[in-house]
């Protein structure tokens, strides 16, 4: 479980306010919201890349203080992919268990068996200049899966692609969920994504958390006007 506990943060004009969530082991959760609400930052306070000004995240009911960002067991993957450019795909991808010093034969198994579940063993020599999008984002994603992560964090992971890569890679996503079992925290502002692929989603708006719960209730029963009005869903009218 990862939990955030009356978390706060400043980053120049941004704030996160007294921000509590909780994700329970093994979810697909996605944060939505529009643009600079702070949702990355979340992702990156879960990361350990930022500590919070105040409050608490606790990742297993330990404090994520007193473990340090390469120790909680994370795999990150970035809106922009962040592969090596001077690394071909199957460097990118071994890279992290190269740096655990792994024998090669246990490093050319581990990428061996997830290139072949995404699709790109034949990309292997090539450099990520020469890939396309959609590529990138599976050699990303492997790269991160390879280190066997318990969470994984993804910041609008596909919001770069076109339509039908973007519906293939939803597909992937759900299969990497079910076969690893490990919790999914997913940024998004595009609600088709957050309703296909999430069993969680929590609604942050101007710095705070204002709904979590299944898609459908989420986008079926918005808790509030605040939460109405970005979903773009017409309130109830009551007659007395």
């Amino acid at each position: 479980m990862i939990a955030l506990k009356n978390v706060s943060i400043s980053l120049g004009d941004f704030s996160l306010k007294d921000v509590s969530l909780e994700i329970p082991a093994g979810e697909f959760f996605t944060i939505l919201g529009p643009t600079g609400t702070g949702k990355t930052v979340i992702l990156e306070l879960i990361a350990g890349l930022y500590q919070p000004d105040n409050g608490r995240i606790l990742i297993d009911n330990k404090d994520a203080a007193q473990i340090t960002p390469e120790k909680r067991g994370i795999g990150f993957v970035y809106q922009d992919y962040a592969l090596f450019p001077h690394l071909n795909v199957y460097k990118n991808i071994a890279f992290g268990l190269q740096l655990r010093k792994l024998p090669k034969e246990e490093i050319q198994k581990a990428v061996g068996e997830l290139t072949d579940m995404l699709g790109i063993t034949h990309l292997c020599h090539r450099y990520p200049g020469t890939l396309s999008g959609g590529e990138q984002q599976r050699v990303s994603l492997a790269r991160a899966l390879v280190l066997k992560p318990k969470i994984l964090l993804m910041d609008e992971p596909l919001s770069a692609l076109d339509p039908n890569t973007k519906k293939l890679l939803c597909q992937e996503l759900k299969r990497i969920h079910a076969t690893y079992q490990c919790t999914v925290v997913n940024v998004t502002h595009d609600f088709n994504e957050a309703s296909l692929l999430s069993t969680l989603v929590g609604i942050i708006l101007d710095g705070q958390v204002r709904q979590v719960g299944s898609p459908d209730v989420v986008f079926t029963h918005p808790i509030d006007p605040k939460v109405t009005s970005f979903l773009g869903i017409a309130p109830k009218v009551t007659y007395a």
